[in-house]
């Protein structure tokens, strides 16, 4: 995982914060399991959609449209054989964390954005596994493709600006906790958990 040296005190506080719910969620993901298909990648694939549709328009302003990953998540879903129609009809998530300042919008940034980088470990063991890439439906695994790095770096210029505020840090790792239970109450919902 690239980093910034040293690690700011708010990156530390929210590895620290958000390390058991982090590790319950990625056990729970059911990518490694033996029965996973391509049927099951595209019911996990529809319920990222549900997830995160709402929840970039939840961020608003605080998030560029660079780092929007539905319009992806949408191409993913239409090369899966979806139509537009099925996609609009996907239910969305309504149980979303709260974001009301910037502290709580970088909390909710750093599991979207930290998701980025797991998706280059799944884009190589989707292909293999299941013969999906960049065009057949796996293009949100790798959404930023060879800016992964570099806007991951940019991320944590902006989280160690952010660490002047003391205060906010408990406001971002709240928000970050509550992005991965909120995720993963929304999968567990959808039944495309282990």
């Amino acid at each position: 995982m690239p980093t910034t040296t040293p690690s700011s005190p708010l990156l530390l506080a929210l590895r620290e914060g958000t390390r058991d719910c982090h590790k319950a969620l990625e056990a729970r993901l059911p990518f490694f399991s033996p029965g996973f298909d391509s049927a099951a990648y595209r019911r996990l694939l529809q319920a990222y959609y549900g997830f995160h549709a709402p929840l970039e328009q939840h961020l608003g302003n605080y998030q560029g449209p660079e780092r929007r990953k539905t319009a992806t998540l949408t191409r993913d879903l239409l090369a899966l054989d979806l139509s537009e129609a099925d996609i609009g009809a996907l239910p969305l998530c309504q149980a979303l964390p709260a974001i009301h300042d910037e502290a709580s919008a970088l909390g909710v940034m750093y599991v979207l954005e930290g998701s980025t980088l797991g998706g280059q470990v799944l884009k190589r063991a989707m292909a293999e596994r299941l013969g999906i890439g960049h065009e057949s439906g796996a293009a949100f695994l790798d959404v930023y493709g060879a800016l992964t790095g570099s806007y991951w770096r940019s991320f944590l210029e902006r989280l160690d600006q952010a660490s002047a505020a003391a205060p906010a840090q408990a406001s971002t790792v709240q928000a970050a906790i509550d992005t991965f239970s909120h995720f993963e109450a929304w999968l567990g919902e959808r039944n495309v958990l282990n």
